[in-house]
Order: structure tokens, then sequence, then C-alpha cells
């Protein structure tokens, strides 16, 4: 049965009755009196040390414990908190001549974040694109900040003669993470916690791949092609948020797979999925298993809610929001079909305000979606 903490009230009524009891006369519970006023100091300090006690019992637990303690209890499991990860792409500037942008050199994003150009880049040919990654964060907490779609605008934050000081992103910059929270690292820790390491158990693939920075779901398919291959997809939905979430990359092997004379076994991965594949491989993995990460399949999700034509802009967002949330958490991918119930959508958008009175008209059931497929919101109708 749990302890029912004492309010403060409580304690300054308990504080008050027990000196009437043991000093004659006495009488703490007036207003104005002095030993009412010791009573009153007496359950400030309980209280502060009922919290005290409080906050102990949630970290000598690893299922309640938060920050450093989180940390500490997860490292005796080699679950370690994710870094935070910086973003990445490549702007190209205009230019006359042979012009050099050097290694370090700032540049400003449309909204003045910040960002350093990686090496030397030299003018050719009318123009000098240069690969630049965001400044890290001092704190070491953010990074997702730094993500931003191809097109944005960046200025030079020091001009370079014969270089246009403004110019627009050639690529998409991403890859940005902000540091892992502690309910994430909770869920991985636990997750070892309850799944010790059987030399190549699904769980032990899932675990590999959700210990890579920006991997934030993962799922494992044996036999994937066959006897002694592995599937494993991944999907990254804070640092590929630009891209739903989705690895960019090819789908494929570890580079370090080792097969006839030392060469892989199969087409290498690039990208997000080799990253995945190469941290797998090195993980501990089993030597004879041939393991493929892939991207999920997008599998968009169209809906038709009547009841809600007079709805506005805001409450369709949130509406969309919920749905999101939905996919989120519960879809899946496998090997064969996976359903998400339309009764957890319809719950998702019960909870939004202003929505009483919707029908979901379309689908008409569960959500369906094939092997290697994920859903996605795709759009809303709202008739």
């Amino acid at each position: 049965m749990p302890y029912t903490r004492p309010t403060l009230t409580q304690l300054q009524n308990q504080a008050a009755q027990d000196i009437n009891a043991n000093l004659p006369g006495a009488d703490a519970l007036l207003r104005f009196t002095n030993i009412g006023v010791v009573a009153t100091i007496q359950a400030g300090m309980w209280h502060m040390l009922y919290g005290y006690v409080d906050w102990i019992a949630l970290q000598s637990n690893p299922a309640t414990a938060t920050q450093e303690f989180l940390a500490a209890w997860a490292s005796l499991k080699n679950v370690f908190r994710k870094p935070v990860s910086q973003a990445g792409g490549s702007i190209t500037f205009a230019a006359t001549g042979t012009q050099t942008i050097v290694a370090g050199s700032v540049i400003n994003r449309g909204d003045g974040y910040a960002f350093a150009v990686n090496a030397d880049a030299t003018a050719s040919a009318g123009s000098v694109t240069v690969l630049a990654t965001a400044v890290p964060d001092p704190n070491g907490q953010v990074g997702a900040i730094g993500n931003g779609g191809a097109g944005t605008s960046y200025t030079l934050a020091s001009g370079v003669a014969g270089v246009t000081s403004t110019s627009s992103s050639s690529t998409a910059f991403t890859g940005g993470a902000d540091i892992e929270l502690d309910a994430s690292l909770r869920a991985r820790m636990l997750l070892a916690y309850q799944n010790p390491p059987h030399g190549g158990s699904k769980a032990d693939y899932i675990e590999w791949a959700l210990a890579v920075d920006g991997v934030t779901r993962a799922w494992c398919v044996p036999n994937f092609l066959g006897s002694g291959t592995v599937g494993v997809y991944v999907m990254f939905d804070n640092a590929e948020a630009l891209h739903g979430g989705f690895p960019q990359g090819t789908n494929g092997v570890s580079a370090d797979d080792e097969g006839p004379g030392g060469t892989p076994r199969d087409v290498v991965a690039t990208g997000d999925q080799l990253t995945v594949a190469n941290a797998i491989i090195a993980s501990g993995q089993p030597v004879t298993a041939l393991v493929y990460v892939l991207g999920p399949v997008a599998a968009p999700q169209n809906f038709v809610i009547s009841g809600l034509s007079s709805a506005d802009v805001s409450t369709q967002a949130a509406i969309s929001a919920a749905i999101d949330a939905v996919f989120l958490e519960y879809g899946q991918v496998s090997g064969g079909e996976s359903t998400v119930n339309l009764s957890d959508i319809e719950v998702a958008i019960a909870a939004v305000p202003n929505t009483s009175g919707f029908v979901i008209t379309s689908p008409v059931g569960d959500i369906v979606t094939a092997g290697g497929t994920i859903p996605t919101l795709g759009t809303i109708t709202y008739p």
C-alpha cells in the first residue's frame, strides 16, 4: 500500500497539536502566538524533508530515476544518453575568379542561426560550394534547430571579395538532433533490463539500432531474405524531420560485413542506413548473420471526417497532429501486415477541443499496412 505524504497544512496542525499536548496552557492554534510560529517553522522543515525523501525514492529505482541518476542506472546496462548532433548541408554562392572561402568561416541563416564552413572551398565556373555544419550549442542541449530545407537563405558573416554574400542552400540541412530526453533514455534502458543479451535476438537488434544517434524507432524482421538474414528497419523522427523521419540513404549491409575474401556479401548501404549498419556490426551481432538496414516505405492514409466542416485552421492542425501522434506510437514495420486500430485514432481526435460530433467515414475499419511499410498521414477531407 503506498504511503500517503502529509500536506503542509496537515503538518502544521500536527505540530501545533503536539505543542499543545506537551506544553500545558499553550494554544499554538491561535492566530497570533509565538509558539504558533514555531509550529509553522517545524512543519515547513518536515515538509521539505518529506519532499527530499520522495525525491530519493524516485532516484533509487531505474524506472523512475531522472537526469544524472537515470543516466547512472542506464550505464549499468551499457545504455548511454545520446549526445547532441549538429545539422549539416551545402550552400552554393555565386563567385568570380578563384576566391576561397576558408574553413571556419561563419555563415548565418535567415533567422540568425550560425553555421561554420567545414573545409576550404575554392570558386570555379562562377560559383563556390561549401559544406557547413551548425555551430554547436555551448550548453550541449539542442541540435535539431539547425535542420532546414533546401532553398533556405544564408549569408556570409564576413564578406569575401568576388563572392556574393547571400545565397540559398543547395541541399536540405539535416542530421541535427537535440540531446536525448529522459523519456527516450528510460525506454531504451528498460528495454535493456527487460531483455538481457541473447546473442542476436530480435530485442538485441532493436537495442543496437536504437543506440545509434538520431534513431528513434527500430524494428527487426528475422529471415528477411531467407535463413541467416536479418532486416532492421529504422526511423529518424527528429534528425530527419524534414523528410518525415525517414532515413536518408539507400538500403543495404554494412561496409564491414565479411563475406568470402573479406568483402561485403551484398550491396553496401549508404547514408543513414550505412551508419546504423556499421554500428550494429560493431555492437556484437552474430558473425554469420547478414544484416540489412532499411528505411520503411511510407503508406499514406487519407481520411474523410464528417461533422467538422466548420472547424477552423487551428482545430484542423490539432487533428492532424493527433493522428500523427497515433501513427508515431502504434505504427509498426514487420515482415507481414501491421495494424493501427481506428479506435485509437478516434480517441485521439476526440481529445482535441471543438471536435464533438465528428465521424470518420473513411477509412471504414482498422488501418492495415503491408510488410516493410509504415502508416503516415495523407490528406484529411472535411465534407
